[in-house]
């Protein structure tokens, strides 16, 4: 049975997101079929997902003892299997069944975004509800924006600028002053640094990825320039406003003895700074990894691990722990870095 729109929008509570969110949800989710006479809710489990039944017929089993059978397409169908009553103990499929499963939490954080972004001003601000590019479903569940605060996400909406930018723009310029943090709605955009003379090309963003930040967190000059490849659609934050919505809930400071305290329990010393700083008294068991190099080695790491980030200052460091934090990464940057905890 394959998933469409349809299906999607006469299901409860789900028929309550966006045309867009509805659309997302299409492509990420995939029908399941189980074969008559299994019980695929002990297959697939229920407690942290949302179970439906689009087809077939499903016998339940409820703690008590009573049985009751579900039809798909019928009205109760079109609720999550113990949704309005209790979970079930045992089903049983009296024919082939489809079930379709959703994550709970991944529901939450889109119907939470929905409906704040609701509430927006309407004017002059865009229809929040359809930008799925920077505020996508994997944006919104292990980007910066999954951190944030249910408080700060209506504030943060009212405060996002959407600009239209044209192919060969450049929309950071290296050794400027850091103003804006950026997300990226539509098109594609090049990263480029001047070494001896001569533009180097170092990275590539598309829909959904965000620039701008290092500057930001660190207080420094922009240490690349961004040029957009294609047209496209960005949304810009100004810097006291990244700083008081993203960077607070996202940035995690540890003095030196609790960052010992969590690397005795396991995490991970992380030192960003250059390969020769870090010879000369890189901490011991630490991992170095230059800040410059951070964005194309996030595949390295481990995400079910802590990072604790340092450098010689911490400047470097809060870049990279926000870079990280940012990918969903559990990170705590050392405050003061070496030169504060005497090192």
């Amino acid at each position: 049975m394959e998933l469409n729109l349809r299906t999607l929008s006469r299901l409860e509570p789900i028929c309550g997101l966006s045309s867009a969110r509805l659309e997302e949800l299409v492509r990420l989710c995939v029908p399941e079929t189980h074969a008559r006479g299994s019980d695929p809710l002990r297959d697939i489990g229920v407690g942290a997902h949302l179970v439906f039944l689009l087809a077939g017929e499903l016998k339940i089993v409820l703690l008590d003892g009573s049985m009751r059978v579900l039809v798909g397409g019928c009205d109760i169908a079109n609720w999550p299997i113990g949704y309005k009553t209790v979970l079930p103990l045992s089903s049983k499929a009296i024919t082939d069944v489809t079930l379709l499963r959703i994550d709970f939490e991944l529901l939450d954080i889109m119907m939470t975004w929905d409906d704040l972004s609701a509430a927006v001003d309407p004017a002059p601000a865009p229809e929040w509800g359809k930008m799925t590019g920077a505020f996508s479903a994997q944006a919104l569940t292990a980007g910066a924006l999954a951190q944030l605060p249910p408080a700060h996400i209506h504030e943060l909406l009212q405060r996002f600028e959407r600009i239209v930018v044209r192919r060969g723009a450049s929309v950071i310029k290296e050794g400027e002053p850091g103003d804006y943090y950026y997300l990226i709605e539509s098109g594609r955009c090049e990263v480029f640094k001047r070494v001896g003379g001569a533009d180097v090309r170092l990275a590539e963003f598309k829909a959904g990825d965000a620039f701008g930040e290092e500057a930001l967190v660190s207080d420094s000059l922009r240490n690349a320039s961004v040029v957009m490849k294609t047209d496209g659609v960005l949304f810009r934050l100004a810097k006291p406003d990244f700083l008081a919505l993203l960077r607070t809930p996202l940035l995690h400071a540890l003095g030196r003895p609790a960052a010992d305290a969590k690397v005795a329990a396991g995490a991970c010393w992380l030192d960003v700074r250059y390969a020769a700083e870090f010879a000369e008294n890189g901490l011991p068991g630490a991992v170095n990894l230059p800040l410059s190099e951070i964005r194309s080695a996030f595949g390295l790491l481990d995400p079910s691990r802590e990072y604790i980030v340092y450098c010689r200052s911490g400047r470097r460091s809060s870049a990279a722990a926000f870079l990280l934090a940012q990918r969903g990464f559990k990170a705590f940057w050392l405050q003061d870095g070496l030169l504060g905890s005497g090192t």
